[in-house]
């Protein structure tokens, strides 16, 4: 498996003078996804929990919704590729293909839908595990406090070694509201999301009524996967897109942004959220 970082040879240059050193940066790795044998996509990566990341795109972009469809995966991590092959063996060679295009995601994103699609696919409650009774809105009601929200933070903070020693990963949680369950590293945010739900669907860790916890801006892209996995609660320390709103409260999701410190904003849904200044819905 490639280490995660590499050291290399730099000029720091400050007002006084210029010094030759080494310093350490995070590796760039390209992950094939081939698909009951089609090339479907490479994603850049950091090269850890490359079956995670795999298993997570397919359920994120719709193509596997458990562990059961997966009839078998084999992961070669030095060259880059994921093969995986499921029940049913489905044809991707159509429309799929041609719909493919460029998310807003760090390390240019892929998927497979427009957003019309995506938000009428989680309405629909296709691969969603959304409730059967009503699939286009989360109405659950598992709460939290706003300490809470600030002691996850900081702990969120803390795990990320590959982060203090190079500033150049996002990271994701899932977490039950008191502590951190799983945690991953990635230079691409939707990445780091995609190892959190490809280890619960690998796993069989559940992930209905917990919380995801990203360090990445939230955009509308990001809360259909989370959507999909019937989580109502996504916290970042970073800022929302204006879509990401509007679509967190459309589908009953709280959203907060700019969770740092002892501050935060909630931005949709702050009836979960006990000790909020902001006004309940």
């Amino acid at each position: 498996m490639p280490e995660e970082t590499e050291t290399v040879s730099i000029l720091r240059i400050t007002e006084q003078d210029g010094t030759e050193m080494e310093d350490v940066v995070v590796r760039e790795f390209p992950l094939t996804i081939i698909l009951n044998n089609q090339e479907l996509v490479t994603l850049l990566c950091s090269p850890t929990n490359l079956k995670y990341l795999a298993l997570g795109f397919l359920a994120s972009e719709g193509f596997i919704r458990a562990r059961e469809e997966v009839k078998s995966i084999l992961l070669d991590d030095r060259r880059g590729v994921a093969r995986v092959q499921t029940e049913g063996n489905p044809d991707i060679a159509g429309d799929l293909i041609f719909k493919r295009f460029i998310t807003s995601g760090c390390g240019r994103g892929a998927a497979f839908y427009s957003v019309a699609d995506a938000a009428n696919r989680v309405v629909r409650g296709q691969g969603s595990g959304i409730g059967d009774t009503d699939p286009s809105k989360l109405t659950r009601d598992p709460c939290i406090s706003a300490s809470q929200v600030f002691t996850m933070m900081r702990e969120f903070q803390r795990r990320s070694e590959v982060f203090k020693n190079t500033g150049g990963v996002h990271s994701a949680a899932l977490t039950d509201g008191e502590r951190l369950l799983i945690f991953a590293d990635d230079i691409g945010r939707h990445n780091a999301i995609d190892k959190i739900f490809g280890e619960c669907l690998w796993e069989n860790i559940p992930t209905e009524n917990r919380v995801i916890v990203t360090s990445g801006r939230i955009s509308s892209e990001i809360l259909f996967k989370v959507a999909k996995r019937d989580i109502p609660i996504i916290i970042s320390r970073a800022a929302p897109t204006d879509l990401a709103v509007r679509t967190a409260s459309d589908l009953g999701i709280t959203l907060i942004g700019f969770a740092r410190g002892k501050r935060m904003n909630v931005y949709a849904n702050s009836w979960r959220v006990s000790e909020s200044l902001a006004s309940r819905k």
